[in-house]
């Protein structure tokens, strides 16, 4: 029976992954002690590493790639840039670097993946954003190309690697706290309908409305883009109408941040008049007025693991996690006031 890696790796004491960075000469620093040990278990074993395997890993670049569309977010917006920072702080611990390419045309983005993955420039690649039959990770699938996800799967069956921050949930618990406060008519804007958190976040507004018996109104529900622009008309809408809500959850807090522009326009104070509840948690929020009570998502730690995530499928290493839900954290601020006394 022929020696494999794993037998090297037994024999040496040490991971699987260890003896692929000595063998590669990976992007991971591996102690001379180490080192030695491995070598002597190869010599002792009398191992023969796949030669065209490791031709091919040397012909890898030590390079990681993201591509962005900035069709709705720009790069600067604070949600990118802690996620762009973990990750480019994690690639350079691992001596690795970061390829960013920047997208404003969907036309064009499949050919920047095609041109990635077959001009060999990236050694793997992180996707953002899961949309409805996404074509960028079947065609990552089919090539059998190192990628991972800042997303679940549209279905249960997908069967990437992936982190996604529990959005159902998130809303979820912010329609509780409007509720909690006693606002009654709480109305939804949300994300993008191509996107499938935004079908989560809309599952858990929906079943917060029904936990506490408050009728689903598809009038008071838009999908728009993320901005603050869109979110300032969508709840400029819902204040035209004869039975206008009197609180709203916007899924992102550039969403809260223009609904709640909308409202004062119309003289309503928020927290007093209407309730408005944000997603994300970025840092402007804890500094407008009033101060936007919101679902925080991690981020920084968000990009930090799917870039160690990515580090180990690039070394042929199965991920310790492959498969993460992250738990939001509900922000209590002034947007939503206090307890209410209904009549």
């Amino acid at each position: 029976m022929a020696v494999t890696r794993d037998d090297v790796a037994r024999l040496a004491g040490v991971s699987s992954a260890t003896v692929s960075y000595v063998i590669n000469d990976g992007p991971r620093p591996v102690s001379e002690e180490t080192r030695a040990k491995v070598l002597r278990a190869i010599e002792q074993l009398g191992y023969q590493p796949n030669v065209m395997a490791q031709s091919l890993r040397r012909q890898r670049t030590n390079t990681v790639g993201l591509v962005f569309t900035t069709i709705e977010r720009h790069l600067t917006h604070p949600y990118f840039v802690d996620l762009l920072t973990s990750i480019g702080e994690e690639c350079a611990r691992h001596g690795l670097n970061m390829l960013l390419s920047p997208c404003a045309d969907r036309a064009l983005e499949q050919s920047i993946y095609e041109r990635m993955v077959g001009g060999r420039q990236v050694a793997g690649i992180i996707v953002t954003g899961v949309r409805h039959d996404d074509a960028r990770i079947a065609y990552l699938s089919a090539e059998a190309f190192p990628f991972v996800v800042l997303g679940r799967p549209e279905h249960d069956d997908g069967d990437f690697p992936y982190i996604d921050v529990d959005g159902a949930r998130g809303t979820d618990e912010a329609v509780q706290h409007l509720v909690d406060l006693g606002w009654q008519r709480i109305a939804c804007i949300g994300l993008s309908a191509e996107l499938v958190c935004a079908d989560d976040r809309l599952a858990g507004y929906r079943r917060a409305l029904e936990r506490n018996g408050l009728a689903y109104d598809s009038r008071l529900v838009a999908n728009v883009h993320t901005t603050e622009a869109a979110g300032h008309q969508a709840m400029a809408r819902f204040l035209a109408l004869d039975e206008p809500p009197d609180a709203v959850l916007a899924c992102s807090d550039e969403l809260a941040l223009g609904a709640m522009n909308a409202a004062q326009e119309q003289g309503l104070v928020v927290g007093q008049d209407i309730g408005v509840i944000g997603f994300d948690d970025i840092p402007s929020a804890a500094y407008c007025r009033p101060p936007l009570t919101t679902i925080r998502q991690p981020m920084y730690e968000i990009g930090t693991r799917l870039c160690r995530m990515l580090i180990q499928i690039i070394e042929g290493e199965e991920p310790e996690e492959r498969q993460v839900i992250l738990p939001p954290t509900l922000v209590v601020r002034e947007s939503c006031g206090t307890h209410r006394h209904l009549p």
